[in-house]
């Protein structure tokens, strides 16, 4: 599919700032989804928990991505920030969704986040797009979350989700808190790192997102992650091999759940999610391999 046009919301965020070059890089034109007042005809204004979007500004799109949502790992579970995390990720969804299907000429396809945290809690157990939702906070969030894009879909726009893994990245998500503890020589395994971390490189994450973008018939849930999740703890080692630290601190469970609250049930669970229905769309990663993506970043 030739794309020109295309509105991003979440676009300042580790994966929206990416997946922006990228698509400028190559001659397409991006609309931002801004909070403030537009500066230019680059910039559509909405506010997402209020569930507002300038519907003009997307006249035109060819597709519009969605991102944008408050960090998950950004600040301790208190209740006010979970209903933040919920608000900003349901009520924008629903906003952009009935703005898509208003428009006279709605976009071709709309791409809609979400995330791995669908499964929950998997154990050894292999999961992919096939699998059923887990239970919990997270589990729930994604359910609904996808569930907010109904209003496109039934507007005949083909749409696809992204239930994307942990990213391997410098500027941000858990890469971007992981790198400086690492250099300093204080990373080390999260409690016994028996627990499986689904990851994905930042690059693989953009490719993955374009390859849904412009490839026509790909529509529903894609997990988002490399082929091959590994324990926290074969991470950690590699981790200390590709920036020569010791890895020696180990982070007791008790702690994390001290410090983290709630959402260390996140750091702590296994989540060991194949990418099946991205595999065989055809889609090739550029670094499936750990030490790969953490060079990469």
């Amino acid at each position: 599919m030739q794309l020109s046009r295309i509105a991003v919301a979440g676009a300042s965020g580790l994966i929206g700032s990416a997946l922006t070059r990228s698509l400028t890089a190559d001659g397409h034109e991006v609309v931002r989804l801004v909070r403030r007042e537009p500066r230019d005809e680059t910039e559509v204004r909405w506010d997402p928990e209020a569930g507002r979007v300038d519907t003009a500004g997307l006249a035109g799109c060819d597709a519009v991505v969605n991102l944008a949502g408050a960090g998950v790992g950004s600040r301790r579970w208190t209740d006010a920030y979970k209903k933040r995390i919920h608000d900003s990720r349901v009520n924008g969804t629903t906003a952009l969704a009935k703005a898509v299907a208003a428009l006279d000429e709605p976009p071709r396809v709309f791409v809609n986040g979400s995330a791995m945290g669908y499964y929950g809690e998997t154990g050894d157990r292999i999961v992919d797009e096939n699998s059923p939702a887990g239970q919990g906070f997270l589990p729930e969030l994604c359910v609904e979350w996808e569930g907010a894009a109904a209003p496109a879909q039934q507007a005949g726009v083909r749409t696809a989700f992204t239930r994307t893994g942990l990213v391997v990245g410098r500027g941000g998500g858990a890469w971007g808190k992981l790198f400086p503890l690492f250099r300093a020589g204080l990373g080390g395994r999260m409690g016994d790192g028996r627990q499986y971390w689904s990851f994905i490189a930042l690059h693989d994450e953009v490719a993955a997102i374009r390859h849904l973008l412009e490839t026509d018939g790909l529509s529903g849930p894609f997990n988002l992650t490399a082929p091959q999740p590994l324990m926290n703890r074969e991470i950690t080692e590699a981790m200390g091999r590709v920036l020569h630290r010791p890895t020696l601190f180990a982070v007791p469970a008790p702690v994390l759940r001290a410090v983290l609250g709630e959402m260390a049930g996140d750091v702590l669970g296994s989540a060991r999610v194949r990418p099946t229905r991205l595999l065989e769309s055809g889609f090739t990663f550029a670094f499936p391999d750990i030490e790969e993506a953490i060079r990469a970043a």
